[in-house]
């Protein structure tokens, strides 16, 4: 077992511990954050990040569930701003009222808690300026996508609606202890603040549509959508009807809510 792992990764929290400096060092100069900026560390583990994180930002704060991490922290950075807790209860508003300037966030996230991360921060987005995230390469890939593409999906619009997301490298499974079975990709996420992106539509109708759209990705939109079409008699306009989601770009898809909205919610 690698030195800085004193103890034996729950693979029920999805832990698997960077080890290499290098990649550390490289995934820490990801973020953009000025050097006055306060950064959140997310699932810090037993602080590989941490460590360079200190060396460039006075301000802050790490996220931890695992009690053990938490006491390795606590050991080698006496004065850290470490929070116990589950990284799906942070109150980002909290966070960044604390400090009173927007958020930057870095994560070596598990695997299995990515997608609840990318929303929550997406739903934080006023109090959160970039996310530099680590993350399956498969799901980065799919974040990226670009329309008519196999990976392009739910992630792929929502993403690129309210956020400027960036696959910047590939992370080997070998800078890993234990070694996970899958390739990692390093992500930068700008996001747009909320009176930009939300002014048009209903983030939350937006969701439901894009996922019942994608969620049978092989039907035409009109089979797709007839749960809120059919019994209203509501064409879909611009051939969309005749077309499968993929091949509609994230614009379009606010395009179509504010369609759908306008002959369903406020008829």
């Amino acid at each position: 077992m690698p030195q800085r792992v004193p103890f034996r990764p729950k693979q029920s929290l999805g832990q698997n511990f960077m080890h290499d400096p290098n990649m550390v060092r490289k995934i820490v100069g990801a973020l953009q954050a000025p050097p006055d900026a306060h950064v959140v560390e997310v699932g810090a583990g037993t602080g590989a990040l941490t460590e360079e994180l200190r060396r460039r930002y006075e301000r802050l704060t790490v996220v931890e569930i695992d009690e053990r991490a938490v006491e390795v922290l606590h050991a080698r950075f006496p004065d850290l701003d470490v929070r116990e807790q589950d990284m799906m209860a942070l109150d980002w508003a909290a966070l960044a009222e604390e400090k009173g300037r927007p958020l930057h966030v870095i994560s070596n996230t598990p695997y299995n808690l990515t997608s609840q991360l990318l929303f929550a921060l997406l739903d934080a987005r006023e109090h959160v300026a970039e996310a530099v995230l680590t993350m399956q390469k498969e799901v980065a890939e799919r974040i990226v996508a670009a329309p008519g593409s196999k990976t392009y999906g739910i992630l792929s619009v929502i993403m690129q609606l309210y956020a400027h997301p960036d696959l910047l490298f590939t992370v080997s499974r070998h800078v890993f202890y234990p070694q996970p079975d899958v390739t990692s990709a390093c992500v930068r996420f700008t996001y747009t603040p909320p009176g930009e992106a939300d002014a048009d539509v209903d983030p939350a109708w937006l969701r439901t549509l894009v996922r019942a759209a994608f969620n049978q990705r092989r039907k035409m939109l009109r089979n797709s959508l007839s749960t809120w079409t059919k019994d209203r008699g509501i064409e879909l306009p611009n051939d969309w009807g005749r077309r499968r989601p993929e091949s509609l770009a994230p614009a379009d898809f606010v395009e179509l809510a504010q369609y759908l909205d306008a002959r369903i919610h406020k008829a």
